[in-house]
């Protein structure tokens, strides 16, 4: 593709994903940075939801910030599906010319939006934990970790509009809610062409083994290879139940086929940020301190002095696991009575 003139490009829009009638929480945080980079740039924040019944929440997408809201909505578009989705957002953004285009590195955003710059012909930033703006050239600055997570990398995109970059969930703060603010709904009927699909959703299936979803528990009690087999983990979803908590893991633990990869937590999987983060049995390799070191309490459970999660922990507990967590357990349930 060759290099497009930068100048017809102008705004910030966040694609705003809904899924089963909700609004994912990292659109709120999207639109916080949205926000701040527009007023940076001084040009408008908006927003571009896709689905079927989904102009129901343009309202809400104005009060977190947008100054305008793309809804493109078709009975076609009531499942997600790649080809038709990215076609249609693809289509609207060679129309409106953003200078810049944010989703969230969700399953959803990390297949929709390579495949609109690829259609786009623009480049990608994958996984970004940090945007901010150039003063002297204007340009979006987009850092994410490298080299598995011992270097930050900061990658500009010169020649090609727009500027797209999938942000993590939880390491960006969440706009607040303002009922005052004032948008403009814009409806954007689709080209029927770029509905047809080769292929179609024939069922969805929830992941039941996710009582508490990760990304937006407050206590998080994740396991690892300490565990030393899959049926210990049954001492972390107790735990976690008492505590009204979500149960994450490490890698190890994932790829030995103890726990659904649904609960990783890490580089290769997802990115938490909770009020307390318990981590038992898990030495804390850098891919998984990556996706829970912003948690606010980080407390570590693990018979090794040395484990390298000590160093980030707000507390440790050197011990085995197997003895503290069953007393912890105790002593709660204890407390829950009284």
């Amino acid at each position: 593709m060759g290099e497009k003139d930068v100048g017809e490009y102008s705004g910030v829009w966040v694609f705003a994903e809904e899924k089963r009638g909700k609004i994912s929480s990292v659109v709120f945080e999207l639109l916080g940075k949205g926000k701040e980079l527009s007023n940076k740039l001084e040009t408008k924040l908006s927003s571009v939801i896709i689905g079927d019944n989904v102009s129901k929440h343009a309202k809400s997408l104005i009060s977190y910030g947008s100054k305008k809201v793309y809804v493109i909505e078709s009975k076609e578009l009531l499942e997600y599906n790649d080809e038709p989705f990215s076609k249609v957002f693809a289509d609207l953004i060679n129309k409106e010319k953003p200078e810049i285009v944010l989703a969230g590195a969700t399953a959803r955003g990390r297949s929709l939006i390579p495949r609109v710059a690829s259609i786009l012909g623009t480049g990608l930033t994958a996984d970004c934990t940090e945007l901010d703006i150039d003063e002297e050239n204007g340009l979006l600055l987009q850092t994410r970790p490298a080299f598995g997570g011992n270097i930050m990398a900061t990658i500009i995109c010169t020649k090609h509009r727009p500027q797209m970059a999938t942000v993590r969930p939880n390491v960006m703060k969440r706009t607040e809610i303002n009922s005052e603010n004032k948008g403009e709904i814009i409806e954007v009927k689709p080209d029927k062409k770029n509905l047809i699909s080769r292929t179609s959703v024939l069922d969805f299936i929830e992941d039941l083994t996710e009582k508490v979803r990760l990304e937006e528990a407050d206590i998080i009690i994740s396991g690892g290879r300490g565990l030393g087999k899959p049926e210990n983990f049954k001492l972390i979803y107790e735990l976690a139940d008492v505590l009204g908590a979500a149960v994450g893991a490490s890698r190890a633990a994932v790829d030995a086929g103890w726990i659904p990869y649904s609960h990783q937590v890490g580089q290769t999987g997802k990115t938490v940020c909770p009020k307390v983060y318990i981590a038992c049995g898990i030495s804390g390799a850098i891919q998984h301190l990556v996706g829970m070191k912003t948690s606010n309490v980080i407390i570590a459970i693990n018979k090794d002095p040395d484990a390298p999660i000590f160093q980030f922990a707000t507390y440790g507990i050197v011990s085995d696991l197997f003895e503290v967590v069953p007393k912890l357990i105790q002593e709660l349930k204890k407390n829950k009575k009284t």
